[in-house]
């Protein structure tokens, strides 16, 4: 019989969205206090960080129909939909199997997307060279279709064989070379093969008809649905509960993984998670690329709101190049940072509880609310588009405004 310790009930208290939300306004309320170490905020220039994102939507969507924030907007290159192009010639049976193959290609996809640098591209099959998330994205797009995550040869269209992956099926399928490096290769690899060793152990949630496999978290999911009915928040604490083995975490509680989870000496619980700063970037964009999957199998999936914003370098960006932030030590701007320093903590955090205010200012001036435009839609309207945009205009490289040291599976 399993034996829940108090160590494990903590550990869970911070694998939801509800308490990524919730710590990062706590760092939020100390940088309005002005008691951070390394940022301030200007709470002044935020109107204008929203007029700009504002901006940025209305040209990409002047209708204002914007879809979520995922990995599914990344497979559309010159309105071509490619994900809708290949599952056309899919010999599935059923709506369950295609959805399936759609869980896994998203899962292994944005476990494969954690920052490309500025230097790697991939050349498509049209001769394209396509750089950063949106490069990665196709690249992944036609390993799955090539069959490079298949067990059966003649069923490619599945990821039941990344616990033995090979890294020269990646080494080969992003096309990397001296000249064309991409940063966190090993990490990347070493991520999937833990997925699928944890796929694996885990039938009774990842189990299909013929072997375990990431899209097996669909019939899972569907299992918890309610008069076909899921929450957003649900999914994603069923990822970060099922899937936790997978990271490299440097902290754990019970024995349980925290995964991107870290330490600030800001943020204070009356438990074992004092200073802890769950942020749970790729498990939050990956619960996000979930939602189309399940709503085109007919769930409804409630309560988007949930989720919170991705705690990344874009949409980081975006506060910094605006000045809604800057650095106490401006010198800290120019030197490289790691992933768990309070610095980079701090940015991140403070990120979420921003995006959070940029929502409320974009809704109000387009009178909607957080029903027809939840912050996913804002994400991707939206801030991590204004965020690139000032990258690329500050910077040659459109390199983020902090250069955090990266393993290719957090940020």
């Amino acid at each position: 019989m399993l034996t829940v310790t108090p160590e494990a009930v903590a550990a869970f208290s911070v694998l939801n969205a509800k308490a990524v939300r919730t710590r990062a306004h706590q760092l939020y309320a100390c940088a309005l206090s002005d008691e951070l170490r390394h940022f301030r905020i200007d709470l002044s220039r935020l109107d204008a960080a929203a007029d700009l994102v504002l901006a940025v939507t209305r040209e990409a969507y002047p209708s204002l129909q914007v879809p979520f924030h995922s990995r599914w907007r990344h497979f559309v290159r010159h309105g071509e939909d490619r994900w809708a192009a290949l599952a056309a010639t899919m010999p599935l049976q059923d709506n369950a199997a295609r959805a399936r193959a759609a869980f896994d290609l998203a899962v292994v996809s944005v476990l494969l997307d954690a920052g490309a640098g500025s230097h790697w591209q991939y050349r498509d099959a049209t001769g394209e060279l396509i750089g950063r998330s949106e490069g990665l994205g196709i690249a992944s797009l036609d390993m799955f279709a090539a069959g490079a995550f298949s067990a059966t040869p003649k069923d490619p269209f599945r990821a039941d064989a990344l616990s033995r992956l090979d890294n020269e099926v990646l080494y080969r399928g992003f096309q990397i070379s001296e000249s064309n490096p991409l940063i966190g290769f090993e990490g990347r690899a070493d991520l999937l093969r833990r997925l699928g060793m944890t796929v694996a152990a885990k039938p009774e949630i990842f189990g299909t008809r013929d072997a375990p496999r990431p899209g097996g978290l669909f019939d899972h999911l569907v299992a918890l649905a309610e008069d076909g009915r899921i929450e957003a928040a649900t999914i994603f604490s069923e990822l970060l509960r099922h899937l936790g083995p997978i990271w490299p975490s440097p902290l754990t509680l019970g024995g349980i993984p925290l995964g991107d989870c870290w330490r600030h000496p800001s943020v204070k619980a009356t438990d074992v998670t004092n200073e802890l700063v769950p942020l749970h970037k790729l498990s939050q964009w990956l619960a996000y690329s979930l939602i189309e999957p399940l709503q085109d199998f007919g769930l409804s999936v409630t309560a988007i709101d949930g989720l919170t914003g991705l705690a990344e370098y874009r949409n980081g960006g975006l506060f910094i190049d605006t000045g809604v932030l800057s650095f106490l030590d401006p010198a800290e701007q120019g030197r490289e940072h790691d992933i768990a320093s309070t610095l980079v903590v701090e940015w991140r955090a403070l990120t979420v509880a921003l995006l959070d205010e940029i929502a409320v200012r974009v809704r109000a001036r387009l009178q909607m609310d957080a029903d027809s435009l939840p912050l996913a839609k804002v994400l991707e309207g939206g801030t991590w588009a204004a965020g690139r945009w000032l990258a690329k205009q500050r910077r040659p490289d459109a390199a983020p405004p902090i250069r955090v040291v990266s393993d290719g599976t957090v940020l």
